[in-house]
């Protein structure tokens, strides 16, 4: 019998807080599958944060070729307009509620929403925002247990 996709078959914007996690004993057979699976995208906003630790030229050259690699859901007029209303939305729940969203995973998650994506990750902001837009919000283990 052939076992069921990881992440209930959806596929799913990785976020930096998943791929950092990615390689947890509890998580990585899952992972490893999803990506086999072709259900890991990107977004310029994560390629960006994740780019961004490379240590040296060729660990860079390294994960670009590898993210190339994923779909990649682009950062559009449309996903934009989509984080600014979400970022309206918190905005008008409470003063300041607005900065309870980092606006890299604003971006994210309308990238999510326009790409009929979830994001899957671990970080509470995302749980946030699902509220506001229309993803799926999906923790890549239990928050805490990593």
């Amino acid at each position: 019998m052939a076992s069921a996709a990881p992440y209930d078959g959806h596929a799913f914007i990785a976020d930096t807080s998943a791929w950092a996690r990615a390689a947890a004993p509890a998580v990585k057979d899952e992972w490893t599958e999803a990506l086999r699976n072709r259900q890991i995208a990107t977004c310029p906003i994560v390629k960006l944060e994740l780019l961004y630790s490379a240590r040296d030229a060729g660990e860079f050259d390294e994960l670009e070729a590898m993210l190339a690699e994923l779909r990649d859901v682009p950062i559009t007029r449309s996903v934009t307009n989509a984080a600014l209303h979400a970022f309206r939305r918190f905005a008008h729940v409470q003063p300041l509620h607005q900065r309870t969203a980092k606006l890299p995973d604003l971006l994210i998650g309308a990238a999510a929403q326009d790409g009929g994506l979830g994001v899957l990750h671990y970080d509470a902001h995302f749980d946030r925002l699902s509220e506001v837009l229309e993803f799926e919000s999906r923790w890549i283990a239990p928050a805490g247990s990593l």
